[in-house]
């Protein structure tokens, strides 16, 4: 035991609670905060969002560190390289240690809502309306440069 204690478990904890050898993919994404629950990062392994070195996976896939692991959430596709494996959730410090973040940047807020928003109950927009909104998306950012 003096070359680093172990859990009931078998996980080697001298290297900050991190496991040797593989975690479960939900549970990784959980851990380094790249979901909010646990539920959440099976729920997006399930429907397909979740992709392990290019292959869609189910929540009990086994990850390594070197694997790239993309998710799609909240709208977002996040690209990340597993440097450092984690068996519990941590700070958001730590946590952005255990990955390579190689994601695409968020799209700018002020982008998203200059997509035309309709008044939640206003009902079914009338063939002007949707004519009106996918004008205003088909001009997207070049409307806004064109105004200065």
């Amino acid at each position: 035991m003096a070359e680093g204690h172990h859990e009931p478990h078998g996980h080697d904890v001298s290297q900050g609670g991190a496991p040797q050898g593989s975690v479960r993919v939900d549970s990784w994404i959980w851990c380094v905060r790249l979901t909010k629950t646990r539920s959440l990062a099976a729920a997006a392994a399930k429907a397909g969002h979740v992709r392990v070195n290019g292959e869609r996976v189910k929540p009990a896939q086994s990850v390594k560190v070197g694997d790239e692991v993309r998710l799609f959430h909240a709208g977002r596709e996040r690209v990340v390289i597993v440097s450092r494996l984690l068996n519990k959730r941590v700070g958001a410090p730590l946590a952005v240690q255990a990955y390579v973040d190689n994601s695409p940047p968020p799209p700018p807020r002020t982008e998203a809502l200059a997509m035309g928003v309709r008044d939640r109950g206003a009902g079914r927009p009338t063939k002007r309306d949707r004519r009106e909104l996918e004008r205003l998306r088909l001009l997207g950012p070049d409307f806004r440069r064109n105004t200065d």
